[in-house]
């Protein structure tokens, strides 16, 4: 096709187009409201009811009764639990055989914390401690005092565990007093 030919059949169908949007438009908005409900078409009727009258009586046997149910939790999609009659109650065995020995008492430790450190390399922290006259240096992981090891240190305590029993303790941060400052007991 030719130049001239290619320019007829663009207008042909810009026109063709331009009219199928005004059709579009034309019967899209010819009418009012929704399309297939005409309000003038019919003409309100109300129902016939006679005024009924509230029945009072049957109001108070309602009020009367008692709910019965399991109150159930509806928000908790779990079963409800057993009731407590039919649970049965187990029956008391009297202990027959040696008694079991007493706990081992908690683990006591005769140090005291005093402080921690970073070390500067690698960022392994350290603790202070005393032992009478000594200051002990302790990292994280290290057994001291024939038996202890150091668990974890936190910012204000230190966890030691025994190694023969596996015991633990939590040993609280303190302050060292001065020497020749007034102590809390004197």
């Amino acid at each position: 096709m030719n130049r001239r030919t290619d320019i007829y059949v663009i207008v042909g169908l810009a026109i063709l187009l331009a009219g199928a949007g005004y059709y579009f438009f034309a019967s899209r908005s010819g009418g009012t409201g929704l399309p297939g409900v005409i309000a003038a078409d019919t003409k309100f009727q109300p129902l016939d009811v006679r005024e009924p009258a509230l029945r009072m009586d049957l109001l108070e046997k309602i009020r009367k009764l008692e709910y019965t149910g399991s109150h159930r939790n509806i928000f908790v999609a779990a079963p409800p639990p057993p009731p407590a009659a039919a649970v049965p109650a187990a029956p008391v065995v009297p202990f027959v055989g040696p008694r079991p020995p007493p706990p081992p008492p908690p683990l006591q430790f005769s140090g005291e914390f005093f402080g921690y450190a970073s070390q500067p390399r690698g960022g392994r922290r350290v603790v202070f401690f005393t032992s009478g006259d000594d200051v002990l240096v302790v990292a994280e992981g290290d057994t001291f005092l024939n038996g202890l090891r150091l668990d974890h240190i936190n910012n204000d305590s230190a966890d030691i565990e025994e190694i023969s029993s596996g015991r633990h303790v939590t040993v609280q941060m303190i302050q060292p007093q001065e020497p020749g400052s007034a102590g809390p007991n004197q």
